[in-house]
């Protein structure tokens, strides 16, 4: 399940995503690793709403992880 996250520009995003692989690869379930990133994009971005934070953590982990897609995602522009 391993994605070279160096591509991602952004810096909250590269860093759930590497988040997200390093709990999975420890163990840990989808949903708890899934809750734990939101945090981190929540801290990163206090701003945010919990809805709005799940629903990028969940696109990014999708587009990522999940498709290994190519391309820009939506997010902030950090």
């Amino acid at each position: 399940m391993s994605f070279e996250t160096s591509r991602i520009g952004r810096k909250c995003e590269r860093a759930v995503v590497t988040a997200y692989q390093e709990l999975r690869g420890v163990g840990q379930p989808d949903m708890q690793a899934f809750a734990a990133c939101t945090t981190l994009y929540r801290i990163h971005h206090p701003e945010s709403s919990v809805t709005e934070a799940r629903r990028l953590v969940a696109e990014w982990i999708d587009h990522h992880v999940i498709r290994q897609a190519q391309g820009q995602t939506n997010g902030c522009n950090c």
